[in-house]
């Protein structure tokens, strides 16, 4: 069958998500698909290789959408869920349209300065001259003629401002320049805020008004902008640092964007959380422990902070606790206010995520 969503799906998602924004729905939100059900038509010949910009670039964008369109069909979305596609051409595909270099892995996408380049002689500037912008964009058309906005595309992983920085001064070479030239930092930071924003707004010229709202890798739905925003290189800097170089492009980000979320990634992170936690447009915080660190069920404190500064708490299911993950934050923090959880099952879970579902109606 089509995929498992009507336009008044979209009208109560949209008013779900609104409302939690505001503060005002009283619950929090349960954003968990249940894959493993029939199609009515043969799979395609494409298979699906994870990430879309591991498709050879000869392969017709129409074709992906198909691809998308069938994994779709074999979902059904109960709940705050709903049907969505990340165009995924690897984390800070931003740095492609400056001008950076990139190569394909084996599941993954890397980027590359163009040439080797002192910070004194680096301008970042966007352009639409590259060919993976007219590629990623080219997916996005494709995926409006093939849904006309019964699904919501999210947008690619454009990255984060000092981590678009790094790219073009890559290794340690942006942690000397912290000390030897700060102002040149600042400088090509700026740019490449701006520049993230071109891009940002160059694709929803595409998706919108169609789309049916925004999102991202992470799929929170916004009616209006909505973005998680990051900064990996953060973690091999100091609080200070982070202070005088991070905090003040990510708090012009969060005024750009009407619902900016923060992707807090790892333990080497949580040394700025206080400082993030300043940015007062900042709506919400994405904890994420990471490789070899304790589930995410095992840092109330974290959470308790980002509680305690009035912010929103994004989680993913726990896979060591299934289900059972909101439960366990909810008590740890002892209400679910401002709390979504984000996740996958299959359909042998049905009768479990409903109770979960039906618990917190």
């Amino acid at each position: 069958m089509a995929i498992a969503f009507t336009p008044q799906d979209w009208q109560r998602i949209n008013d779900t998500y609104t409302a939690w924004w505001n503060g005002t729905l009283g619950r929090p939100l349960i954003n968990v698909s249940m894959g493993g059900h029939e199609r009515d038509r043969p799979e395609p010949e494409l298979p699906d290789v994870g990430r879309t910009a591991l498709y050879d670039d000869g392969v017709p964008a129409e074709a992906i959408v198909d691809r998308i369109d069938w994994n779709l069909a074999g979902s059904r979305f109960p709940g705050d869920s709903f049907p969505r596609w990340d165009v995924d051409y690897g984390p800070g595909v931003a740095a492609v349209f400056m001008g950076a270099r990139a190569e394909k892995g084996a599941n993954t996408v890397w980027f590359h300065p163009p040439e080797e380049r002192e910070l004194a002689d680096t301008n970042l500037q966007f352009s639409t001259d590259y060919p993976w912008f007219h590629r990623i964009a080219d997916l996005y058309r494709a995926g409006i003629e093939r849904w006309q906005g019964n699904v919501q595309m999210g947008m690619t992983d454009l990255g984060g401002g000092l981590d678009l920085v790094a790219t073009f001064r890559p290794g340690e070479q942006l942690l000397f320049d912290l000390y030897d030239c700060p102002d040149e930092v600042k400088r090509v930071t700026w740019e490449a805020h701006e520049a993230w924003f071109e891009a940002y707004g160059a694709f929803n010229e595409i998706l919108q008004p169609v789309n049916p709202g925004y999102t991202c890798w992470t799929p929170i739905f916004s009616a209006e902008t909505y973005y998680m925003l990051q900064c990996d290189f953060c973690y091999m800097i100091g609080p200070e640092m982070f202070r005088e170089f991070v905090q003040p492009e990510l708090a012009a980000s969060c005024r750009r964007l009407t619902n900016p979320f923060y992707h807090l990634d790892g333990p080497g992170e949580l040394p700025h959380l206080d400082y993030l936690l300043e940015i007062p447009e900042l709506k919400g915080v994405q904890w994420v422990p990471g490789v070899g660190a304790p589930p995410i069920t095992e840092w109330p404190d974290v959470y308790r902070r980002i509680r305690a500064a009035g912010k929103k708490v994004q989680i993913f299911i726990e896979a060591s606790v299934g289900l059972r993950t909101l439960d366990i934050i909810v008590d740890q923090l002892g209400s679910a206010e401002g709390i979504v959880v984000i996740g996958g099952v299959g359909r042998d879970r049905e009768d479990e995520l409903q109770e979960l579902i039906e618990r917190y109606a």
